[in-house]
């Protein structure tokens, strides 16, 4: 910057500018530039001309003249300043430049398949300290609920966007400063005085003028209603008391719901739903976990459940139906050669390539996704797709449902509580721990015949566990 401003001193602009004139301010006879140094000063900052050069003095006194010369030598060049230059006169000798000092905390990628979310709730407060990567907030989306982490550690200054906002990848949600200048903290009782302050109290004056203008008002009022209004009518036998809306609370639907609610009823809207039921004996499978749930634990470090015998269960039943892991694609089927599960609950995770696990990559799959779905950390790619979704409705105590199926898949299996029931065995009356199960499907690609077997299958298998060896 210092050789273009030479280059236009030499260029022959001789004239002084305006900038020029007003350099000349009045000194004492005799002193020099330096003398300033020891008095009170008036500080002009040219941060953006002169780059080191920052601090120029002068020393009014009455009568008298004196140049304001810089402590640098930029006299030679000051008069030929460009009048398009905003000169700003400070009252302080030196101004930290602040930049990089502040960053800004934006909603992080979503996901292929999200384009935007809700801002559920701040995790922290303007003012607060916070880390680098500590969430400060939470966004909400159709499927799950994202951090909103801090790029670096400092102070939050204040929050740009406000709860319920709808917001995208990017959007900024707070500005946060990493040495903590700046910031005002907001303590709660700041605001109530205000909103709550009573008014100020009237003077005795005006309460005397007040006084006498209820007696005036009350004396006609109290002599009207003798004989004019009528009693207020009672409400009829018929008439519905409903409850006070006091008694009421309304609350907004989570993002989260009203996806759910919208996919749920866009499915009872889309398919030709129709569920088939079986029940299901699992003696054999319960002695089956009871015999090596030590052993597999040791060798596997997981627990033994009944959830991994339904999920190979219906895998083999989705290979000997096809048409069940298929879907509807406009005029066309989609046949898929590979088994994805989904296990339902309020989220959906899935198991990926489920056809090439055995019992403990099941088990293992099922715990690592239940974690993450309880922690609230699991990924929007592992719920995406998914062939077929199996609903275990019976850890709640359902004994019999019709589950709804998950789009854009074409069925659903639900499981459902073991109880006790009297059933007949070889001749004989015995008790049996029994389950029912249902598949829902799409009767516009799946026929009765083909759920019937099914669930079939699943009942052979999970009754004898020994034709998954055997593949019989």
């Amino acid at each position: 910057m210092l050789g273009v401003l030479r280059r236009k001193a030499a260029s022959g602009a001789s004239s002084a500018s305006v900038y020029g004139k007003s350099l000349y301010k009045h000194k004492p006879v005799g002193s020099t530039p330096r003398a300033c140094s020891a008095m009170p000063e008036e500080i002009i900052h040219y941060t953006r001309i002169f780059g080191n050069v920052r601090t120029f003095c002068h020393l009014p006194l009455a009568g008298r003249a004196m140049p304001l010369m810089p402590e640098r030598h930029t006299r030679k060049f000051v008069h030929h300043l460009q009048q398009d230059f905003n000169v700003q006169i400070w009252s302080r000798s030196f101004s930290s430049n602040t930049e990089g000092d502040i960053v800004e905390a934006v909603v992080p990628f979503m996901g292929e398949s999200i384009s935007d979310g809700t801002l559920a709730t701040f995790l922290k407060k303007p003012g607060d300290r916070v880390e680098v990567d500590e969430p400060i907030a939470q966004v909400e989306t159709d499927k799950v609920t994202i951090d909103v982490n801090s790029p670096e550690a400092g102070v939050i200054q204040k929050f740009v966007a406000k709860e319920g906002d709808t917001v995208e990848p990017g959007t900024k949600v707070a500005i946060i400063s990493k040495s903590g200048e700046g910031v005002t903290h907001v303590a709660p009782s700041d605001e109530k005085p205000s909103e709550k302050a009573p008014p100020p109290p009237s003077s005795p004056a005006e309460e005397k003028k007040e006084k006498p203008l209820p007696k005036v008002e009350t004396t006609p009022v109290v002599e009207k209603p003798k004989g004019s209004s009528p009693p207020p009518p009672r409400p009829s036998a018929t008439e519905p008391q409903l409850p006070p809306k006091e008694r009421e609370r309304r609350v907004p639907m989570t993002r989260l719901r009203k996806r759910v609610a919208t996919r749920l009823k866009d499915s009872q809207n889309t398919f030709a739903l129709l569920t088939t039921f079986n029940e299901v004996d699992m003696t054999n499978l319960m002695k089956l976990r009871s015999d090596y749930k030590d052993a597999f634990v040791e060798k596997h470090g997981v627990k033994l459940g009944l959830m991994s015998g339904f999920v190979k269960a219906a895998i083999s039943a989705l290979q000997k139906q096809p048409i069940v892991n298929a879907v509807i694609d406009g005029d066309d089927i989609i046949y898929r050669d590979y088994v994805d599960i989904s296990i339902a609950g309020l989220v959906v995770p899935v198991l990926r390539n489920a056809e090439n696990m055995n019992f403990a990559e099941v088990e293992k799959g099922i715990n690592a996704l239940a974690k993450k779905a309880t922690d609230g950390t699991i990924s929007i790619d592992e719920m995406a797709g998914g062939t077929f979704t199996i609903s275990n409705g019976g850890v709640y105590g359902s004994l019999l449902s019709t589950p709804i199926i998950n789009p854009p898949q074409s069925a659903i299996l639900g499981m459902h509580s073991i109880v006790n029931r009297p059933m007949v065995v070889g001749g004989n009356i015995v008790p049996r721990p029994m389950m029912y199960i249902a598949l829902t499907y799409d009767h516009r690609l799946i026929d009765g015949r083909e759920a019937v077997f099914f669930l079939r299958r699943i009942k052979d298998v999970v009754e004898d566990p020994r034709r998954l060896l055997l593949d019989v």
